[in-house]
């Protein structure tokens, strides 16, 4: 075939990046030209390798998807990019939405759910997961609530959320320091912030809070 679509794929964990480059390559319009771990490395390979479309993870170190995505919609507005992610709570869709993704599918989704979704985009359309698309709508339908007060929740920056993700995961702070690139100084002040805003006290607090937001699932 004398056309392929040219894919970058991002995301932070080498089995997933290497598993769905076998996928993908095993269709003959589609031609893998990369694979980045981190939102930084991706707005640099957007640059230089001029993909068609982007498969993105939002949760990475460093950059996160979310902030990468806005940078490289920015730049090179004619570049596709779905979002690949474990993140099904409302919050993630609507700020990925916002900044510029064609298209919002689960890790948990099907090969030919994921094909669909591709495709879809590729040929100027948006793709919303099922589980996706009833939260946007719900959302919707609920919005005249949620405008009547802001939240503790939404008062917290992407940051805040996703250092809330790894502390309900029971990470200590270098931990979480050396994953988001950052200084354990800035990880406590991102602990003792979430704690202000959210007037919680202690760690298993949080965890539980984030349980109910569906940040992370409870095991």
């Amino acid at each position: 075939m004398d056309h392929k679509h040219r894919i970058l794929i991002v995301d932070d964990h080498t089995l997933v990046r290497h598993g769905l480059q076998a996928m993908l390559s095993a269709e003959p319009d589609f031609e893998v030209v990369g694979e980045a771990e981190d939102g930084h490395q991706a707005i640099r390979l957007a640059g230089t390798l001029a993909p068609k479309l982007i498969l993105m993870d939002l949760s990475m170190p460093g950059t996160n998807g979310t902030e990468a995505l806005a940078e490289i919609k920015r730049r090179y507005p004619n570049i596709r990019v779905l979002v690949l992610t474990v993140h099904k709570a409302e919050e993630y869709i609507r700020e990925a939405l916002r900044v510029g993704a064609d298209g919002y599918v689960l890790k948990h989704a099907t090969r030919d759910e994921l094909m669909l979704a591709i495709r879809s985009i590729l040929n100027g359309k948006t793709y919303l997961t099922p589980d996706v698309a009833e939260k946007v709508v719900n959302g919707y339908l609920g919005r005249g609530q949620e405008l009547a007060g802001r939240s503790a929740w939404d008062s917290l920056t992407l940051r805040e959320r996703e250092v809330l993700k790894l502390i309900a995961e029971g990470n200590p702070n270098k931990y979480i320091a050396n994953y988001l690139s950052v200084s354990v100084k800035t990880v406590e002040k991102h602990r003792s912030n979430l704690m202000k805003k959210l007037n919680l006290h202690n760690a298993s607090a949080l965890t539980a809070f984030a349980i109910e937001r569906g940040v992370m699932v409870s095991t």
